[in-house]
């Protein structure tokens, strides 16, 4: 990986982006249905491991009054909501409105004045108004925490790129099902579309956020 990393920085890729003034932070996800056994998206040990190394940082972030916005995802019964996301995945027509697998995990929960956005596919930009909500806000730079680090993290880091914010991904926060697909997606997301630090990198920023 180490010989990877270094051709990748020969060839012009993976510079640093670094963190601006105006954080926010970004919950991807982090909903029952991958941290409960016997769920079809159950995801251990990966995401339950970040749902706990998150709730450092959470506490950290409101500690200082930083901006918290969290998505999750529900559909329709039938799934015509969902397009062929649902036709590909089957397993997230388990995610209805009714459903406590649609609900954000205990560790994480949301608070007043927190924004819980729900969606229907990827990205939490695509279809929501969560790139105009942190236009409005001021926000310069997301903290991208959440599951699964090769879909949904991985589309919300392109995206947040392409909406002109500074994406940071702590690594120990974001999980998924297999090592295999989390490794090589945090690698091509630092390498093109934001910086992926350890939490204790970001925890450290955060001690200089007024």
């Amino acid at each position: 990986m180490a010989d990877l990393e270094s051709d990748y920085k020969r060839h012009g890729l993976a510079a640093r982006v670094g963190f601006g003034s105006r954080p926010a932070l970004l919950v991807v996800d982090f909903i029952k249905a991958y941290t409960t056994p016997g769920s079809p998206l159950y995801a251990a040990p990966g995401v339950p491991d970040a749902v706990r190394a998150s709730a450092r940082l959470l506490q950290s972030v409101r500690e200082r009054n930083i901006p918290v916005i969290y998505t999750t995802v529900s559909y329709a019964p039938d799934g015509r909501d969902g397009g062929w996301f649902v036709r590909k995945v089957p397993a997230l027509l388990q995610l209805t409105a009714d459903s406590p697998l649609a609900q954000i995990v205990d560790e994480l929960a949301p608070r007043d004045g927190d924004l819980v956005i729900t969606k229907k596919y990827a990205s939490a930009f695509f279809g929501t108004p969560v790139a105009a909500t942190l236009t409005a806000l001021g926000v310069d730079t997301i903290i991208l925490i959440g599951c699964s680090t090769s879909g949904c993290v991985r589309a919300s880091a392109v995206d947040g790129m392409q909406y002109g914010f500074r994406v940071i991904v702590p690594r120990e926060c974001v999980g998924d099902r297999a090592p295999g697909p989390h490794e090589a997606n945090l690698f091509d997301i630092d390498a093109k579309y934001g910086d992926v630090m350890s939490l204790e990198e970001v925890l450290e920023y955060l001690q200089g956020v007024e």
